[in-house]
């Protein structure tokens, strides 16, 4: 069977994310740690994630999870959680620093889970790199896993307009890194188009040495309300 070439986007955001690795893991250890809004959503996404009818919680996704700690701190609040990144190096770098938790190497386009097998998916600042033309497919993959009723939580780079920019250097290194930014009605409106139900939306003004603000948006799979026990 002949190997599916991976898309350029993501060729370049892999090959970009691995040379700057070492030297972003180095400055963003645990980047909610000074963020206390950010910490309040992913526990509003936690909350939402608790499935007390199921026979057991089902496990959510980290996608993006970079050097791993939204994904351990997803981990310390008593989910079951893995983490999904593009970059190889980078999942290297996860799996040494949280070495109790599982990282994968994989794309948010094309993510290899079965049907509704998961009970969340978390995408923090991971959705800024897909191109307008993929962000469909990306989120048709989040609802595809998602069980019924489970929740997305989304965090990107917002402004009064859509934009983007290309990053040639970072850390030094030579990197082909591209940012999309967009307003939360455009998200939200693949988000809907893709099958999910806007939940909750969010917009902070830049902190030190941001440019942009900041926008969050909670989803939800359409489905039945988890049972009370």
């Amino acid at each position: 069977m002949r190997p599916v070439r991976a898309p350029e986007f993501l060729q370049s955001t892999q090959a970009s994310y691995d040379a700057i690795a070492e030297a972003y893991a180095a400055e963003h250890p645990d980047s909610l740690a000074g963020r206390p809004l950010e910490r309040a959503l992913l526990t509003a996404f936690v909350e939402l994630a608790r499935m007390p009818g199921r026979s057991g919680q089902p496990p959510v996704a980290d996608v993006g999870s970079g050097p791993g700690y939204v994904t351990a701190r997803l981990h310390e609040a008593g989910l079951p959680v893995f983490g999904v990144d593009a970059s190889p190096r980078m999942v290297a770098l996860a799996r040494r620093a949280h070495p109790e938790l599982r990282f994968h190497v994989g794309s948010m386009t094309a993510l290899d889970l079965p049907d509704e097998t998961l009970g969340g998916v978390v995408a923090l600042y991971s959705i800024i790199h897909v191109p307008d033309g993929h962000l469909p497919a990306a989120f048709a993959e989040f609802r595809r896993v998602l069980l019924p009723g489970a929740p997305v939580l989304l965090g990107f780079q917002s402004g009064d307009e859509d934009g983007h920019q290309r990053l040639t250097e970072r850390y030094g290194q030579e990197i082909a890194l591209d940012y999309y930014w967009r307003t939360p009605d455009t998200v939200a409106g693949h988000l809907t188009a893709a099958g999910l139900e806007p939940y909750a939306r969010v917009l902070r003004e830049p902190g030190p040495g941001e440019k942009l603000p900041r926008a969050f948006l909670l989803a939800r799979r359409p489905g039945p309300e988890p049972r009370e026990v």
